[in-house]
């Protein structure tokens, strides 16, 4: 229960983590788009306004008067001043219809402006020049108006100093970006909730082994506890048996004995290779390859097999075409070659054969091990290789068999950077591919 819960605060924090970082990166490109997009969109206004400066200054040339008649009426109410009429020469050569230019003089007071709209009154009435010297800036009338602006110093004939205020209306720019700023916005936000499905479905999938290896560690537990508490069970009551007849000899006990001997090296047996199991998932595992002939390797393994086999009145053969030596562990391969075997004669019956084949193509070692025997089934396929997995477990027990030598032949060829197979052999029995 503890682990379960303990499983979804896992599942919880990792939802947390993903959905955070997908924000943190969805937010951060909104940004960088926002900013580029108003960049680009103000870079035309402001090469305008920088370009207008830079005429305005070269076609004044420092010739500044107010003595000429303006541009605005007697009537105007924005200023009494006039622009002069060599401004306002400049000003039609430069001819630009966004541009409204504003002359003030060197404390700031308006003389002129090249617009007669109204709503500048309250913008000329409070915008002060020392604020305005440096870089462009912008400004809204009546809230309704948007100008960028750069301020331009002239100096006039007589050494007075005077300033122009060059202003280009982004009214349209302004309504691109706020309709930009929605549909990223909304963008954004919509991208945040599919973040949401994507960072539970990553976390499911990042949990996921977690929860396999909770639940494999589960059943190893009570796989392997199941396993030691039998022959511990057969041992301990043998032992007591023999405790309650003091005075039987040896011989009158021996079937007792050879049990409890048996069920000892079956038990010292699974030790060891849970150890070995052990040490590869905790990557110690090590092999010492040496070059082998693989045909002469085989045909050793074989050689007790083979007895066996006539013993139990099945076929044994081989057919070993390796022309090639194999850079292997010699030792894992024989601990490989008699997992394999001694599965191959223990579900095999009389009269049925096993047949090992090996050869080489190229740099490529291939081993099989069929046999005619019982077979097994498709969905067993899918665990052979598991720990304590076994088809028919009373059978198995009965044969001496733990379930772990699949999982360390697994191990062996992973180790030698291989692959294992087991597959169906028509009409029945099974066929074990191994390559190297």
């Amino acid at each position: 229960m503890k682990e379960q819960k303990a499983l979804k605060i896992e599942l919880l924090k990792n939802l947390l983590f993903n959905l955070i970082l997908f924000t943190i990166i969805f937010s951060a490109f909104s940004l960088f788009i926002w900013t580029q997009v108003s960049a680009y969109l103000y870079n035309s206004s402001d090469k305008e306004l920088n370009q207008f400066k830079k005429q305005l200054e070269e076609f004044s040339k420092y010739n500044m008067s107010i003595d000429f008649p303006g541009n605005l009426g007697e009537n105007d109410e924005i200023s009494n001043g006039r622009l002069t009429e060599e401004f306002q020469i400049n000003i039609e050569k430069i001819n630009n219809p966004r541009i409204v230019t504003i002359l003030r003089n060197s404390e700031g007071n308006v003389l002129a402006t090249s617009s007669k709209v109204k709503a500048f009154a309250e913008y000329l009435d409070k915008t002060d020049v020392e604020d305005k010297k440096d870089g462009i800036y912008e400004i809204s009338i009546n809230s309704r108006y948007f100008y960028r602006g750069i301020t331009c110093k002239l100096i006039s004939s007589e050494n007075e100093e005077y300033y122009v205020d060059i202003l280009i209306n982004i009214n349209s720019e302004k309504a691109m970006m706020e309709n930009f700023r929605k549909t990223l916005t909304i963008g954004t936000v919509i991208l945040i909730i599919i973040s949401f499905f994507i960072s539970y479905y990553i976390s499911k999938k990042t949990i996921n082994p977690i929860v396999k290896a909770y639940q494999k560690q589960t059943e190893f537990v009570q796989n392997a506890s199941h396993e030691l508490r039998t022959p511990l069970t057969i041992i301990q009551a043998k032992q007591e048996m023999l405790l309650q007849s003091p005075d039987s000899t040896i011989i009158e006990k021996s079937e007792d004995i050879a049990l409890t001997l048996n069920e000892t090296r079956r038990l010292s047996k699974m030790v060891t290779e849970l150890m070995d199991l052990a040490r590869a998932d905790n990557n110690r595992s090590t092999i010492n390859k040496t070059k082998t002939d693989l045909n002469e390797l085989i045909n050793e393994v074989l050689l007790p097999f083979n007895e066996m086999a006539e013993m139990q009145n099945k076929k044994m053969e081989s057919e070993l075409v390796c022309n090639k030596q194999v850079d292997v562990d010699k030792n894992k391969l024989k601990q490989l070659l008699v997992i394999l075997l001694d599965n191959a004669l223990k579900y095999t019956e009389e009269g049925d054969s096993i047949k090992v084949t090996a050869n080489n193509q190229n740099d490529r070692f291939t081993i099989n091990v069929i046999d005619t025997g019982i077979g097994i089934s498709d969905e067993s396929l899918k665990h052979v290789f598991e720990r304590f997995y076994r088809e028919d477990k009373a059978r198995s027990r009965e044969k001496g068999g733990s379930g772990l030598g699949l999982a360390i032949a697994h191990t062996i060829v992973k180790l030698h950077g291989g692959t294992i197979k087991i597959l169906h052999n028509k009409p029945k029995g099974t066929i074990v591919t191994v390559k190297l």
